[in-house]
């Protein structure tokens, strides 16, 4: 049995008909080494932000008729950056303040959640400029 050294077996493989008509009929490639398993997926996600100053985190439980009976919603004050993180489509979502005539207005994606008061609408942009909302949410008040 002819023995081939990785160098030789290279070669071959880089000139492929030298290699067919060469290579003897005894050289065996044996299976590859098992692949490693893929990375540990992490359910955390760390955001620093480049606040000045003390921040402000807030939770609003929301009533709402829609796609959804109620909303917990996560407001995050740390000027010069307001966020809201919301839990839509199986996932949480991080809307950054926009532009508002009123109120406070955030957008992620294709949504886009507008809170003036105690009330807050969910947009989904995708469904056109003056489409109704897919949430309208009043704040849960606990007043005994």
């Amino acid at each position: 049995m002819k023995r081939f050294s990785i160098a030789m077996l290279a070669a071959l493989a880089a000139t492929p008909a030298l290699a067919q008509a060469q290579a003897p009929a005894d050289v065996q490639v044996g299976p590859a080494s098992p692949a490693p398993p893929p990375p540990a997926v992490s359910s955390a996600l760390t955001i620093t932000l480049g606040a000045t100053g003390d921040f402000e985190r807030k939770t609003v439980q929301y009533g709402c008729t829609g796609d959804q009976e109620s909303i917990s919603v996560d407001y995050i004050n740390a000027p010069p950056n307001y966020l809201a993180l919301l839990p839509l489509d199986g996932a949480t979502l991080v809307f950054n303040t926009v532009l508002a005539a009123s109120g406070a207005k955030y957008a992620a994606g294709k949504y886009v959640w507008w809170n003036k008061g105690n009330t807050a609408s969910l947009y989904d942009l995708t469904q056109g400029e003056n489409a109704k909302p897919v949430l309208t949410c009043n704040e849960v008040t606990e007043t005994p």
